[in-house]
């Protein structure tokens, strides 16, 4: 559970949910039922990557001359990462698809075709390609406007993982420094 959820920022894009409706009656799941929640092939990948992070720290500590082995490593890692991604990808999803437009380590922001009501919780599972983030989470929704024949809704995270947070916080801090980096080219060429 986040002890503080306004503490994270925000960054615009674009990445696949799928909402399922949880009942508000029963609780939402611990942090260990939720492990137990995610299928095998998130649960792999979750592991290979606190796997890589936990070695690359250790390889970055030894010296200098390691900077050579520990971006072959990553290369490596980059390429599992992207095989399991895609085979997550591609299997059969549960929920209801949606297009998120807005993501960090304490929510993300949603277009759906239908509205959703404030204060209601899904299980949501997110996959941001482009960062190679699949996780599963519980949202809650906080707001929903419609906007332009769609519905823009807010949704705080109201039980993940700290490890799922911690990849949303790099992955958003990436999207940002991409977004600085195209501006400053932007107004370079200008």
């Amino acid at each position: 559970m986040l002890p503080d959820s306004n503490s994270y920022f925000s960054v615009p894009h674009q990445f696949s949910a799928y909402l399922t409706l949880w009942d508000n009656s029963q609780p939402l799941p611990s942090e260990e039922q939720l492990r137990d929640l995610q299928s095998v092939g998130l649960q792999l990948l979750t592991e290979v990557k606190g796997l890589e992070a936990n070695c690359l720290l250790q390889l970055r500590q030894i010296d200098n001359d390691a900077k050579a082995v520990v971006d072959y490593l990553k290369l490596q890692s980059r390429k599992i990462d992207l095989v399991l991604q895609y085979i997550l990808e591609n299997e059969q999803q549960q929920g209801e698809p949606v297009n998120g437009i807005q993501f960090g380590g304490s929510g993300i922001s949603i277009l759906s075709s239908e509205p959703l009501n404030v204060g209601e919780h899904y299980q949501t599972q997110l996959f941001i390609r482009s960062e190679l983030v699949a996780l599963l989470c519980f949202c809650k929704v906080k707001a929903c406007k419609e906007l332009e024949g769609q519905w823009h809704c807010q949704l705080d995270f109201s039980q993940i993982l700290e490890d799922d947070v911690e990849q949303l916080v790099k992955a958003s801090l990436n999207v940002q420094q991409k977004m600085l980096k195209r501006r400053k080219q932007q107004q370079s060429s200008t």
